[in-house]
C-alpha cells in the first residue's frame, strides 16, 4: 500500500544506474556469454532505474505503487543484500 512521505526505494537511484552500466559493459557481456551462452538481459536494471527516478521526481503514491509492482521493490527484506552464513 502506498504511503506518501514514508516510503523510499531500498537503494539510491545511482545504484540502479551503476548496475545497469555494469551489465552493459564489455567485460560483463563477454563473461555472461561465455558462462551462459547468451547475452545478459539488462532491461530489468533499466526498468528499475526508470521507476526509481519517476518516484524521486513525483513522490506520488502512483509512482510508489508502480515501483513496488515492477520489481517487488517494496517487498524486499533486509536479508536480500546480506551474506548467508552457514
Amino acid at each position: 500500500m502506498a504511503v506518501p512521505g514514508r516510503w523510499q526505494p531500498p537503494r539510491p537511484c545511482e545504484v540502479y544506474r551503476a548496475e545497469w552500466e555494469l551489465c552493459r559493459s564489455a567485460g560483463h557481456v563477454l563473461h555472461h556469454y561465455y558462462i551462459h551462452g547468451e547475452q545478459p538481459d539488462c532491461g530489468q536494471w533499466l526498468r528499475d532505474l526508470a521507476s526509481c527516478r519517476q518516484w524521486e521526481e513525483s513522490r506520488s503514491p502512483e509512482a510508489q505503487k508502480s515501483a513496488e509492482e515492477e520489481h517487488g521493490i517494496g517487498t524486499m527484506d533486509s536479508t536480500r543484500d546480506t551474506c548467508i552464513q552457514l
